[in-house]
């Protein structure tokens, strides 16, 4: 009797190991075949001298790109158990929108100044030449609440902080960050290492 156990259990663990591999493979099959760097429009010079813009409107034109992004965002977000999606303006509220959509999560908005309409808690952080502040409603997320940061690009890394800082500045807990694009050479180490953080995409 105790070898017919031991032999089912070892048979659930080999159908377990065998499904999780089928997973696997086909994620990395979908990541292989979704190549989408083709779909990011590179712009030189813009919006200044020397600055090469990632434009993601080609991805968005392409319904299975976006619908790639949002469901790989959806996959490694789950595994994570958030209670609310927080999108960085302004493009990180078009993922940011779409992913809580397709999670039944709630959707907050983190805007730049005087954007929001009712009392906010805000952020002011540095950037190269001078300083920003972002805002959020209030009332928008409550004390230990797990918190998935969106944004469609990672760059010198000042927003995504300020982000950070203002949800846990409201008791939130950032437990995931997700961004189409991260530009490896200009993002900050510390955020590169931080295990919070998922992309499709470097530059």
């Amino acid at each position: 009797m105790r070898l017919l156990y031991d032999l089912c259990k070892d048979i659930r663990f080999l159908n377990n190991a065998i499904a999780l591999r089928f997973i696997t493979t086909k994620h990395d099959l979908n990541e292989l075949t979704m190549d989408l760097t083709r779909y990011i429009r590179s712009i030189p010079d813009f919006p200044e001298p020397g600055i090469i813009f990632r434009d993601i409107t080609p991805l968005l034109l392409n319904q299975e790109c976006f619908r790639y992004c949002v469901k790989e965002f959806s996959k490694r977000s789950r595994a994570i158990t958030p209670d609310l999606i927080v999108g960085i303006e302004s493009r990180g509220f078009i993922f940011g929108s779409a992913l809580a959509y397709e999670m039944n999560l709630p959707f907050v908005p983190i805007r730049k100044a005087g954007k929001l309409p009712f009392s906010i808690e805000e952020i002011e952080y540095d950037l190269e030449y001078g300083s920003d502040t972002l805002q959020i409603h209030s009332d928008a997320l409550k004390p230990h609440q797990r918190v998935v940061l969106v944004d469609d690009l990672i760059a010198t890394g000042g927003t995504l902080q300020a982000s950070r800082l203002l949800v846990e500045k409201m008791g939130g807990d950032v437990v995931g960050i997700n961004s189409v694009i991260v530009l490896k050479e200009i993002c900050p180490t510390e955020i590169l290492q931080d295990e919070a953080l998922f992309y499709l995409v470097d530059f």
